[in-house]
């Protein structure tokens, strides 16, 4: 096998990789676009909410103006290289997080599984689950909507399934 061979992934740091891989590296799962609740004692808890990004599309799960989202949505995070590592909630589902702390990808990942459907199949996107967007839930409501399971790996997500091997 030549380095060729090798998926970027494998054999770039996420510092070396270009725009286009940069960007693959997404799954699709739309969960760092859920809002945020911070805990004001303690900044590395955060809490999920059920509640989407005014600009999350709930059945793709992918951003509705991704070129222009950190101009309309002034709280957006642009991920870079450099501060990924940084970002305590981002899940560990993460290809980005999985990357920068030296693990590989998993199987529903598309650049693995070869098809973008398998991220929502494993059960780690948001289809189905946003309740809201940020748009309906005022701020004094947000607590109400604060949900466990983005910050969690569902069962079947951690192993590849039989028919998918």
């Amino acid at each position: 096998m030549t380095a060729e061979d090798v998926p970027f992934w494998r054999r770039k740091s996420l510092r070396e990789m270009s725009d286009s891989e940069w960007e693959s590296l997404c799954d699709g799962c739309g969960r760092c676009c859920l809002v945020k609740l911070e805990d004001e004692e303690d900044a590395s808890r955060t809490y999920f909410t059920d509640v989407g990004c005014r600009l999350l599309d709930g059945e793709t799960c992918r951003c509705r103006d991704y070129p222009h989202r950190t101009s309309r949505v002034k709280d957006c995070v642009r991920l870079t290289p450099r501060n990924v590592g940084r970002i305590v909630w981002l899940p560990s589902s993460c290809a980005y997080r999985r990357l920068a702390e030296g693990k590989d990808l998993l199987w529903w990942h598309p650049l693995v599984s070869g098809d973008p459907e398998t991220v929502h199949l494993a059960g780690i996107s948001v289809r189905g689950r946003v309740g809201a967007s940020e748009d309906e839930v005022p701020d004094d409501q947000l607590e109400d909507r604060i949900v466990s399971w983005p910050a969690t790996l569902p069962r079947g997500a951690r192993k590849k399934p039989p028919q998918a091997r």
